[in-house]
Order: C-alpha cells, then structure tokens, then sequence
C-alpha cells in the first residue's frame, strides 16, 4: 500500500517512528513536511528537516506557504510532480478537519485522478462552531473525507456533531519508544537525588501550568501525614514559585524536589525512579483560570510513556486520560483532593495493588501504544478504507 502523510510534525526524526513501522509492516511510505518550520514553545527556534530514506520509508521536505501556522500549511508546485509519480493510495493529513492543507490535497488528488483515499487526524477536542470561509472549508473536507483518525474520543463526537459519518477510528498521533521507555530501576540516581530505597516517590512530568493539576495535587500530598513519600516534580513553567509557596505554607517544602526539564531520552531514568505518575488535568475547578476552563486533556502521552516502564499511573477524568487508563490505572474526579488523596494513600499501602496495575499497565501498552502497535491498527485502517 502506498501511503502519503502531510504534517509538520514529522520535521523531527523522533517523531518519524510510527510511519517507519508502517513501512516495517509493507507498506510505501512519504511524509511530506515544510522545509523550514517554528515549532514554538519550548522549542522556539527554527527547524530545517532533511531528507530521509530509510527502505520504504522517505520524509521529503518542501517548498510551502505559512511560516508557523499547521490551520494555513500548504505546499508549494513541486507536490504536484510527487503525486504524480507516488500515485498514493491514502492521502493522510495529520493538521485537523479545518486544514487548508488537507483542502489542497483533496483538490489535486481529483484534479490528477490519483483516485486516493482522503484521511486525516485530529486533537482536537472542545465543541465549536464556524464562521464563513472557515465553515465551508471544513464542510469541503470533511464532505470529501473517506477515513478520521482521532486522537481522542471527544475529537470522534465532535466532527459526528458536525456531520461526518464515514469511517473513524480513535489512535494518538505518536506511539511511545518501548526500548527508551521501558522498566529499569534506578538506585543510583535516587541517591543522587537524596531519596533513601524505601520512600514512597509520586511523580509529575510536564509543564507547570495550572491547568496540569499541580495545586491540585500539592493539596493532596499535604494530607499524607502518616506516609513517608517525596513528590518528584520534572519539568518547568510559569506557575512554579506558586507551587513553591503553596507547599511552603502546607508545611510539605521539603519533600517536594524539582528537576528543570531534561533530554527526551534522560526521561525515563526519572520516570523510573517514581512509584506512581499522577496526571492530575483539570478542566473546571476552583483553582482553575478561564484558559484552563476552555481546555481539556488530549490525550496525556506521559501517562502511557509511564505505563512503559511498568510504573503505575493515577490521572483525573479530564478529556482522554480516563480512556488511556482503561481499567489499568487509578481516576478521580478532576480537581478533587480527597479523591486523589484516598488513591495515593491506597498505592503506598498496598503494594501489591501497584505491582498489578503496573503489570496491567505495561500490557496495554505493549497491545496498543507502542509505535509499532499504533502501525499496525493505523494500516489496518487504511486497509478497510481501501477495500
């Protein structure tokens, strides 16, 4: 099966592995990508990506419109030879149901009777409504749509809302790197980090926003007065000395150590140090601004990234991380602190119960959220699309 992916995303090698699997598994694979991207964020600066070919694997950068903006991304008059030549079966656009993008690779799949099958993936997962052009570029697309790849089941409902009835399936846009991430104690660097074997360790990893929860579990470690525990905070963000204050005045400053962001692949050995994850995102709370009140969680990649390494997880009920738990991981009710409370207190009492949800975890991972597990659910959907 031939397959053509468009997506900034891929402009990182990391983030290449799901469509190596593809290739792994037979099929032909080219992603095409703008040859010079601004991710934003953390990573602020300029990306030139380079040519890859790699078997059936091939990431071609090209000449595009939009400097930064995936709504406006599309590619300049050399696809056109490229489609021509590649002839894909799928035309796969990972920037959303609203692309102009997507718009123009729909468009030229007709004009140049490619007689591909049009797909594409979404995060997104708040309800909206269009204005005019925007609600018929996105009634264009999704009229001519044969298969959706949502990352998240809110992402699946809401474009059902909008009218699309054709073939859908839910699977995140990354799988998790199994040999990085994967069980592997770390002693030594707990010592390093002044943390004796037997102390319990709850972990976070991400941005330190408000709307990751992060009052919301301060909160809640401060009430684990009968436990011996330290809370492993990595990563960096605004809302820092705030959480300093807070645990300052809760009495619990010097169980909490913090780690500035470090490389992708040091993670794991952090991650392994915990007992337990918590991903704690809150959507509607007390402690929550209005941004937060107009977001949800996506997905939580950390969460299955933990469940790797065999590390069992505890995450509130916001957006997806119910369904990427499932049933092999501790939910509370977003934003409430005797819930997540009550679920600490029950991991650190009962090992037991941790040693099976991280076996449980692990299993899931391995059966769904592996690159090469996101690969092979992702062709055979290509495959029904194809039929």
């Amino acid at each position: 099966m031939r397959i053509l992916v468009a997506s900034h995303t891929y402009i990182v090698d990391l983030n290449c592995a799901k469509l190596r699997s593809l290739a792994k598994l037979g099929a032909e694979v080219t992603v095409i990508v703008p040859q010079c991207w601004r991710p934003g964020g953390i990573q602020n600066r300029m990306v030139q990506p380079k040519p890859l070919q790699e078997g059936g694997f091939r990431r071609i950068p090209l000449p595009h419109w939009s400097q930064n903006n995936q709504g406006l991304l599309t590619f300049k008059a050399e696809i056109i030879p490229l489609l021509r030549r590649f002839r894909p079966q799928i035309i796969h656009v990972e920037q959303g149901a609203k692309a102009l993008g997507y718009s123009q690779l729909i468009t030229l799949n007709k004009l140049l009777r490619i007689r591909a099958k049009n797909c594409f993936f979404t995060w997104w997962n708040l309800p909206y409504t269009n204005a005019l052009p925007v609600a018929w570029l996105e009634r264009y697309n999704l009229a001519n749509t044969h298969g959706l790849i949502a990352g998240n089941q809110d992402g699946l409902k809401i474009l059902h809302d909008h009218g699309y009835r054709r073939a859908a399936t839910v699977l995140p846009q990354l799988g998790v790197d199994e040999t990085l991430f994967r069980p592997a104690p770390q002693p030594a660097l707990r010592a390093q980090l002044g943390i004796p074997p037997e102390m319990f360790v709850v972990g976070f990893v991400g941005r330190f926003v408000v709307e990751k929860g992060l009052l919301t579990l301060i909160r809640a470690m401060a009430g684990l007065t009968e436990q011996p525990w330290r809370l492993l905070l990595l990563g960096r963000g605004p809302i820092r000395e705030e959480l300093q204050a807070l645990a300052g005045q809760l009495g619990i400053g010097d169980r909490l150590i913090w780690v500035e962001s470090v490389p992708h692949d040091a993670v794991p050995r952090y991650i392994n140090v915990m007992n337990t994850l918590v991903l704690p995102s809150e959507t509607n709370t007390e402690f929550a601004t209005l941004t937060a009140r107009g977001w949800k969680e996506q997905f939580g990649h950390v969460l299955i990234e933990a469940m790797a390494c065999k590390i069992p997880v505890i995450g509130s009920d916001s957006g997806e991380i119910p369904h990427v738990i499932d049933t092999t991981g501790l939910v509370f009710p977003e934003g409430n602190i005797e819930a997540l409370r009550d679920l600490l207190a029950r991991l650190i009492s009962q090992p037991s119960l941790a040693n099976d949800l991280g076996e449980r975890g692990y299993q899931r991972v391995q059966e769904r959220y592996t690159n090469d597990a996101i690969a092979r659910q992702q062709l055979a959907f290509y495959q029904q699309l194809w039929q």
